[in-house]
């Protein structure tokens, strides 16, 4: 709902056996839906249609399933947009998701359509039709994925920018705007495929009604400005000063071992109601440099943030300090990226092995409960133990797992990103996450920055035994 400082929209406490649809007493709000604890969407509007899409703050771009696609989503359960109202823009694109050991992808037209979220609408916005993916997004009833990334982390953006510069560069752009998206491009999407034309090129109209920018502009002002025209939805928002707050939040619920815990809830342009902003833990954003491949603003060279990565003090299971990773460069120092996007809690290999070694193995009684927490801004934000585990076994509620996974180690220098930790569902259903944005434009005077609220209760692991017993 609308209120003072913001949107507030509930997150529905239920599985998804099906279809999402809304009442017409429900225009405006968009409900989150949570499947199974695996992923958490939101109904989103495009062109008339209405698409449960998976909310992510990993990636950066809008995308959904088109009516016309092909392979595992063209028997899917669950609603497709019909293009019957989106404007193609000759660009396609390809979308990698995951590591080496996951990945998935998405392949579409780029084009343009008015989007929805809560009633804030915003026309002419960029994102992908996919005709061809093999990611799970169907069978977990959901039509694609939203975004909620920095524009320099979006291929849709990239691809965008780098095709107009391209057809019809200003001249009084500077040709290092370019070269350093050029540079990037290689760095971060050396997986995605950008720039394909699938057609003859038409130049999108929100780009031809943009006045020549004066000669003496920068690569980064260009840059910059680009993020209200072609950035993905709510960094739109944000650049637009759409927003009370270049902000939003969010809470996830539980569904499984024990339904309970946060109000699931996602806040765009303020706090929750009730919140205030001193009562988080908030640390800033990674910001990567020029040293490290990413892209600074002109005058300050202060880097410009890629992910929602922050930094980590230290990593603890049941009180017990982890040891650091052995795979990973000590030069480059301790980082986890927040998201939501990720059903589990993902960490560099030798660590995630030690830990199950200290658990006495990949599986465990459910009835034991154990702690894995992050010291994050000098704070301990635990894992809550009813959702650090999964049963082995459906229906036996006495074998467990861990919630864990093992992902790449980065490598300095090596290109990508530098996190060793993704915190993903199993973190966030035991925080309140404020995710802001800052200021595109003056990095220095507003920067990027996520504040946490540990919302795990003390007795936590005590509720897991009692629903073990139950």
């Amino acid at each position: 709902k609308r209120m003072q400082g913001g949107l507030h929209l509930p997150l529905s406490r239920r599985l998804i056996p099906k279809r999402i649809t809304l009442g017409a007493s429900d225009t405006g709000v968009a409900g989150l839906g949570d499947f199974f604890d695996v992923t958490y969407s939101v109904l989103i509007d495009i062109g008339g249609t209405s698409l449960p899409v998976v909310l992510d703050t990993g990636s950066s771009d809008l995308w959904v399933l088109s009516n016309v696609c092909q392979g595992t989503c063209s028997s899917a359960d669950t609603a497709l947009y019909p293009p019957n109202t989106f404007h193609g823009i000759g660009l396609d694109a390809a979308l990698v998701y995951g590591d080496s050991k996951t990945g998935t992808y998405a392949r579409g037209m780029i084009g343009y359509d008015a989007v929805s979220l809560a009633g804030l609408t915003l026309q002419d916005q960029y994102f992908a039709a996919i005709n061809d993916t093999n990611t799970s997004v169907a069978q977990t009833r959901c039509s694609g994925i939203f975004g909620l990334g920095f524009p320099l982390n979006s291929v849709i953006w990239t691809d965008m920018f780098m095709n107009q510069q391209q057809v019809s560069r200003p001249r009084s752009l500077r040709r290092d705007a370019v070269s350093r998206i050029s540079a990037m491009r290689k760095r971060w999407f050396d997986k995605s495929v950008l720039g394909i034309s699938s057609f003859r090129h038409i130049d999108p109209p929100s780009y031809q009604s943009i006045p020549q920018l004066k000669r003496q502009a920068t690569a980064s002002s260009a840059i910059a400005s680009s993020f209200g025209v072609s950035g993905p939805f709510i960094p739109r928002l944000v650049a637009l000063g759409g927003l009370a707050s270049p902000m939003f939040a969010i809470a996830l619920q539980r569904d499984t071992i024990e339904i309970g815990g946060n109000e699931g809830m996602l806040s765009i342009g303020g706090l929750p109601s009730g919140v205030q902003n001193e009562s988080l833990t908030w640390v800033p954003v990674r910001q990567y440099t020029l040293q490290q491949e990413g892209l600074t603003q002109d005058a300050s060279l202060e880097a410009y943030p890629i992910a929602w990565e922050i930094p980590v003090d230290d990593v603890f299971l049941d009180g017990v300090r982890l040891p650091r990773s052995q795979l990973c460069s000590s030069n480059i120092s301790l980082s986890a990226l927040i998201d939501t996007g990720n059903s589990l809690i993902r960490g560099p290999p030798d660590v995630i092995s030690y830990i199950q070694n200290m658990l006495g193995g990949p599986h465990f009684a459910c009835s034991s409960p154990h702690t894995l927490a992050f010291q994050i801004g000098g704070r301990m934000f635990p894992v809550d133990p009813r959702d650090f585990v999964n049963q082995v076994h459906s229906g036996d509620a006495q074998v467990c797992g861990a919630n864990l996974a093992q992902t790449d180690v980065p490598v300095l220098g090596g290109g990508g990103y530098l996190y060793s930790w993704s915190l993903g569902d199993p973190f966030l259903k035991g925080v309140l996450a404020a995710f802001y944005y800052g200021s595109f434009t003056g990095l220095s005077q507003d920067p990027p920055r996520i504040g946490f609220l540990s919302t795990v209760p003390f007795d936590a692991g005590q509720h897991l035994e009692d629903a073990v017993s139950a």
